[in-house]
């Protein structure tokens, strides 16, 4: 369903709260440049030569037919492999890994080391509180897919002040969260609700961006971005919001009021804009988790192609311990 965007465009259509597609639902926009193909434009041009017998036309003939078969492999070559034309300077500095592909076998890939930030961005703050409680609705959710259905929090007036503690209990470690109804108390009364239901149990966190957006994605059973509970919540946004490391945010489609369960955890820089509803912050024990995925490296290849894919230290929610 959702995925933030990428700069400049958190939820996974990731996001992403991913990217926050659906990194940030699946939108998972992250403009990223290549260096330009440098074309075959064929020799520069001879002087006029005396015409060639027979014998010699025939061999210049073969040796054009094989150098057009030879530029076409390469050209054909660049297309279907990514990165075929890439500089020499886009690889400087890269640290080789192997991962295994799906066919169990180990296949050798180069990625830049993840530059991190080590300082905290600023908790944003509403200039003006919400009116305390909040009326919230959660209708049903017409257009994404539905790989596990939950029950809607009850609709009508939720509490906007308050924080409540949660803990992300995952394979690659525990990540503590701090929820704050004041910056989104549907939002808050939404994650607490699936939470409680079990709804997280067992689902990994499907999206890793590491430059640009510097976020990881979860929320979706299915595991592709594209999933939500059945129902929608609404935005919870204003214009002070920005986003960085600490941050927790919810992940949605382009199209307003489109999140469900999708989330993005940013540790690291999120040039966002104010799009993506900010529910709460991570714990300093929990970025050292994220740390420590980010720099295991992401699978670009089972990816969308805009610098994302699914991180190669696995975190799966094991289950979310409320309180």
């Amino acid at each position: 369903m959702s995925q933030p965007p990428q700069p400049g465009e958190p939820e996974g259509q990731v996001p992403g709260p991913g990217v926050p597609q659906g990194q940030p639902y699946q939108q998972q926009p992250y403009p990223q440049s290549y260096p330009q193909q440098q074309g075959w434009y064929g020799a520069p041009q001879q002087p006029p030569q005396p015409p060639p017998s027979n014998k010699t036309a025939l061999w210049v003939g073969l040796g054009v037919l094989g150098l057009v078969v030879v530029v076409a492999v390469v050209a054909i070559t660049g297309f279907v492999a990514p990165g075929f034309f890439l500089s020499d300077s886009k690889s400087a500095g890269a640290v080789a890994s192997s991962a295994p592909t799906s066919s169990g076998q180990e296949t050798t890939t180069t990625q830049s080391p993840v530059q991190i930030p080590t300082e905290r961005a600023p908790v944003p703050k509403r200039s003006a509180p919400l009116a305390d409680p909040t009326e919230c609705a959660y209708p049903a959710d017409t257009g994404g897919e539905v790989p596990k259905k939950a029950t809607p929090p009850a609709a009508g007036p939720t509490p906007a002040s308050g924080t409540a503690a949660v803990t992300l209990k995952t394979t690659a470690g525990d990540i503590g969260l701090t929820l704050d109804r004041a910056l989104a108390p549907c939002t808050v009364a939404n994650f607490l609700s699936l939470a409680q239901q079990g709804y997280y149990d067992g689902t990994p966190c499907h999206r890793l961006a590491t430059s640009g957006l510097q976020m990881l994605q979860c929320g979706d059973p299915a595991g592709t971005g594209m999933g939500g509970p059945g129902y929608t919540i609404p935005d919870e946004v204003f214009p002070e919001i920005k986003y960085g490391r600490g941050i927790l945010a919810m992940a949605k489609t382009q199209a307003p009021n489109s999140g469900g369960s999708q989330f993005f955890m940013v540790f690291g820089e999120a040039e966002l804009p104010p799009d993506y509803t900010v529910f709460g912050t991570i714990s300093d024990a929990g970025l050292q988790v994220l740390d420590k995925v980010a720099r295991g490296g992401l699978d670009e290849s089972q990816g969308a192609g805009d610098g994302s894919g699914p991180p190669r230290i696995p975190v799966k929610f094991q289950s979310v311990a409320v309180g």
